[in-house]
């Protein structure tokens, strides 16, 4: 196999050594890697939605003809989720949005050799399986957050494997565009990926790699447009004329929205701090399968819709005439996905939140008495609310929602959400989840280094 891969690097060298064009050749191999790295990511993310996807069906399937499996399916499922990430690959665990941060945080020369255990094909397949276990399982999670991940994991890992001769392609910047195309990928929103790439993931000025982001998002959203069609993560709702007064309504959501997603996350980040002063391991299992049997329980006792993403909430919010929330939906989907969250599964936040918002909105609308446009409008409005208070990232809330949907005649109200919302958190919270997830993930990997170390000594010494 290295033989074969030799004689096509040799291929590949003589060839692009025979393009007579020098800075045509140099933008060439540097252009390479990025649109292989789309490519492949575009293709993973497709055969992950669709496995996602069929994993949610098969626990609805499950559920209804025998629920009472559940009690041991969820708990059972979840352990052996958790167990899987603790053994084979810790930084599985979560969303994958946290991690990647820390990993663009730590591709410089001092700390680079430290992306690969955030970063690698193993993380891959754990992820890929530890999140679909969740999903069949029952557990409220989403699989966005995780194809950031891996789409990071698979440009890095294109990154490590150029030869010698390559001209050098800075590894954070491959990571972040893989970030960037695995989000566009997964929610099939190229602007999305963008903004994601610059608000949440850089932070500064990007005029250095802005065609390999762009590139990089464009073809991985093409890979997945062809596979799966020209379809919006959600639909088309019908809007029409909106009252500019709904303002009045549209504030005050913003703020609950924002609060009580803030709230969620404080929580999550207790609840770990809790699990870390756990005096025994096996502790933690138990704390994992009590989360699996209570998230069985509501699924059970009080409403099926407890299970998976709640896509199918946001499309009955939406486009149904069918547009009542009972009041303990948004509970059963929060509380619900602090449990998951926690358990050490892999699975991420995005689609949870989205759904935690939109069920807010419609709630409130409900109460009001709205018309199906108002209450359309107050579902979005809630999803951008809900989310901009976990990602502190307004301006990729507000795209988010508006390409999924193509609702862009309300982005002034849209926009407007994630302002109040994004004020709200900060004025709630000085950190973002993502941000001290991010910082426990650099402190755990300097601190076992530190435990390594300590223990090559110890033998030395020896």
């Amino acid at each position: 196999m290295r033989n074969i891969i030799t004689t096509v690097r040799f291929f590949f060298k003589r060839r692009f050594d025979s393009i007579p064009n020098r800075k045509v050749r140099r933008d060439l191999l540097n252009a390479l890697p990025y649109w292989s790295g789309a490519f492949i990511a575009g293709v993973v993310a497709v055969v992950y939605a669709k496995l996602f996807a069929l994993a949610e069906e098969g626990t609805h399937f499950l559920f209804e003809r025998a629920n009472w499996m559940f009690f041991v399916v969820t708990p059972v499922g979840f352990l052996l989720a958790a167990w899987m990430v603790a053994k084979y690959s810790p930084y599985a665990r979560g969303s994958g949005i946290p991690q990647v941060s820390a990993a663009i945080e730590l591709s410089n020369p001092k700390h680079h050799y430290k992306v690969g255990s955030l970063l690698s094909i193993k993380m891959i397949i754990v992820k890929i399986v530890s999140s679909l276990i969740m999903v069949f399982s029952g557990g409220i999670i989403g699989r966005e957050g995780p194809t950031i991940q891996i789409s990071a994991a698979i440009f890095k890992k294109i990154n490590d494997n150029l030869p010698a001769w390559y001209p050098k392609i800075s590894k954070r910047n491959m990571v972040v565009t893989g970030a960037a195309a695995g989000l566009a990928a997964a929610f099939n929103t190229p602007l999305g990926g963008i903004v994601f790439a610059i608000e949440e993931l850089t932070k500064t000025h990007f005029s250095f790699f802005k065609s390999a982001l762009l590139t990089g998002v464009i073809i991985a959203g093409l890979t997945a447009l062809n596979f799966l069609g020209p379809y919006l993560y959600l639909g088309y709702p019908h809007l029409g004329e909106v009252s500019f007064g709904l303002i009045l309504i549209i504030i005050p959501l913003a703020v609950a929205t924002s609060a009580i997603g803030t709230w969620m996350c404080n929580a999550i980040l207790y609840i770990f701090k809790v699990k870390s002063a756990f005096p025994k391991s096996y502790h933690k299992y138990v704390y994992v399968a009590i989360c699996g049997l209570l998230i069985a329980a509501s699924a059970t006792f009080i409403d099926a819709r407890t299970f998976g993403s709640g896509k199918e909430i946001m499309v009955a919010a939406l486009f149904t005439d069918h547009k009542q929330i009972e009041w303990y939906i948004p509970l059963l989907k929060i509380f619900g996905s602090i449990l998951s969250f926690t358990t050490g599964g892999a699975g991420g936040v995005f689609a949870p939140s989205l759904t935690a918002g939109a069920s807010i909105g419609g709630l409130v609308a409900g109460w009001l008495h709205l018309s199906a446009t108002s209450t359309n409008l107050l579902v979005l409005c809630g999803m951008t609310g809900f989310l901009t208070s976990v990602t502190r990232s307004p301006f990729t809330s507000s795209i988010l929602v508006l390409e999924m949907t193509d609702t862009h005649d309300v982005i002034f109200y849209i926009m407007l959400t994630a302002l109040f919302a994004n004020l709200i958190a900060n004025l709630l919270s000085r950190h973002s989840f993502y941000d001290q997830l991010k910082h426990q993930y650099i402190h755990e990997i300097h601190h076992k280094e530190n435990q390594d170390n300590s223990v090559e000594g110890l033998k030395l010494k020896v």
